[in-house]
């Protein structure tokens, strides 16, 4: 449960989403997709209206649902390499690039 609600945070700091938001975009997408493209009876225009339309409703429900439960956990980094910046300046790796 941890693994999958946990909030990320990336190399700056910031809040990215947990896995089990990142699963469900991929599903709620497959699923709308799949039923929109039965709804428009092969009209592309229809499709694709169709597809943001129950996507976007789709998606809010769930990641609403989501954010609920993943309320009681800890942040977790994103990757591994988020570990190694600079704890001493604050910044990541990434940052100190040449003009």
């Amino acid at each position: 449960m941890e693994y999958l609600f946990a909030p990320r945070k990336d190399h700056r700091g910031w809040s990215t989403p947990s896995e089990a938001a990142r699963i469900f975009f991929i599903l709620g997408m497959i699923f709308s997709g799949w039923w929109s493209w039965q709804l428009s009876g092969g009209n592309i225009v229809v499709f694709l209206c169709l597809l943001m339309l129950i996507s976007t409703f789709l998606l809010s429900l769930g990641w609403w649902i989501i954010s609920l439960v993943s309320i009681g956990f800890e942040p977790r980094v994103l990757t591994e390499s988020v570990k190694l910046a600079d704890k001493s300046k604050k910044l990541p790796l990434h940052s100190f690039r040449k003009p």
